[in-house]
């Protein structure tokens, strides 16, 4: 099991990642740039900014545990990762990739 803490360790290991309060929830980003990563504490869940094709490649991989946001943002390719159901090499695997999207946009 992934706990909040061990995830917010994983995405602040991530360079140049700080994190803030965002709403209900922990976001981590890069500085200056935007949120990557999202975690909700009570619900032991994270949402992770993927590109579509890797939005769907980790849905495929775990579905019961891995899907869309349930709204607008799901289709931008923000997906939920529910902690307690990943693996923690998935969960890094997600979280550079969704670290490299925004690092790759200025």
């Amino acid at each position: 099991m992934i706990t909040s803490e061990s995830f917010a360790q994983m995405a602040l290991s991530l360079p140049g990642t700080e994190r803030a309060p965002h709403f209900d929830r922990t976001a981590f980003k890069v500085t200056k740039r935007r949120i990557f990563a999202s975690l909700h504490e009570k619900s032991n869940s994270a949402n992770l900014a993927l590109s579509l094709e890797e939005q769907s490649a980790f849905c495929e991989y775990e579905p019961e545990a891995i899907y869309p946001v349930p709204n607008k943002w799901g289709e931008k390719g923000w997906t939920t990762f529910e902690l307690d159901k990943v693996s923690k090499e998935v969960l890094y695997e997600a979280l550079t990739s969704a670290y490299s999207e925004i690092t790759k946009h200025k």
